[in-house]
């Protein structure tokens, strides 16, 4: 029963909207645990509060085995968001903790961003106005999207999504992915190929994997030396896919036009002169954080426990 439940919730976004927080206590649980701080939780932290919980509502928190194996009244995890590059699955099943999570909940949300970042780069719009603000009247429209050549690596929901945005500005869209999927491609004249291609070929490459073992550091200086000195690189999806480091020397050193990245390896970011590298936009992980998407991935994990409850798998 939900009476019998205590429920955590970890992540910032959802503890700072008042609907979702009162919707989950209105549900009659025994005890609602919030991030009163609105804060990231340490280890330590996360462990103190997950210990409390028989279920709960986890967002980018590091899920690990370490942790789980002090968490022993944990009977479930649900993902606030989609990436789930967080959580180890192995450990979950150790413990026999249930892992609920929807797909594309925020996809929207995370394409309208990406699409935002690619028009700013090649607009010029982000750096002259940071010059404006300087007092330095630099006229330099930069260049349209319509026409240019986009290479979309990851076509899942995200990539299909920025797919469909695309539309409008004829691009010649470049995608690989690791699924087979012919018939999509077809369908919107898509030219399936490889990263090397993408690297070579695309005016902006934007990235939509997770992050695994195939994708760490995908974007590195080998990958960055082949791309055409005009081209941006975009990355929405997770901390880790770009070496920031070698980012960071493509973007001082003038191998690549700009860059947008939303997602980093450490949060917040440390490396202060990489933030202020002036052809590069960061922004702090707000890809999925429209208030919309905010509102929808909160309904969407209280939807999902409570299916979990509904089908008697608290027991």
């Amino acid at each position: 029963m939900i009476n019998d439940l205590s429920i955590g919730i970890t992540t910032v976004a959802f503890s700072k909207n008042k609907s979702l927080v009162n919707k989950v206590k209105n549900l009659g649980f025994k005890n609602v645990y919030t991030n009163e701080e609105l804060k990231r939780f340490t280890k330590d932290e996360l462990i103190k509060f997950l210990s409390k919980c028989d279920v709960a509502i986890v967002g980018l928190d590091k899920i690990d085995e370490e942790t789980l194996s002090h968490t022993p009244k944990l009977k479930a995890l649900s993902k606030y968001g989609v990436g789930l590059d967080n959580i180890d699955f192995n450990a979950c099943k150790k413990y026999n903790i249930k892992v609920l999570h929807t797909q594309g909940v925020n996809k929207r949300s995370v394409s309208e961003l990406t699409l935002g970042c690619i028009l700013s780069l090649l607009r010029n719009i982000y750096v002259s106005s940071n010059l404006l603000k300087g007092n330095i009247w630099e006229k330099n429209g930069g260049v349209q999207l319509t026409n240019k050549t986009i290479g979309i690596i990851g076509i899942g929901n995200i990539g299909k999504d920025l797919i469909q945005l695309l539309q409008a500005f004829n691009c010649k869209i470049l995608v690989n992915d690791i699924i087979e999927q012919k018939e999509y491609y077809e369908k919107y004249n898509l030219f399936e190929t490889t990263k090397e291609n993408i690297y070579k070929s695309a005016d902006i490459i934007t990235i939509h994997t997770p992050l695994n073992d195939s994708t760490k550091y995908m974007i590195n200086k080998k990958s960055l030396s082949i791309m055409k000195s005009n081209a941006v690189v975009i990355n929405t999806a997770r901390g880790g896919i770009i070496n920031q480091e070698d980012l960071k020397w493509a973007l001082k050193n003038n191998i690549i036009a700009g860059a947008a990245i939303d997602a980093y390896e450490i949060e917040p970011p440390e490396d202060l002169e990489l933030l202020n590298l002036p052809n590069l936009i960061n922004t702090p992980h707000i890809g999925g954080n429209a208030m919309e998407a905010v509102q929808a991935m909160g309904e969407s994990a209280i939807e999902n426990i409570l299916n979990w409850i509904k089908n008697g798998n608290n027991r």
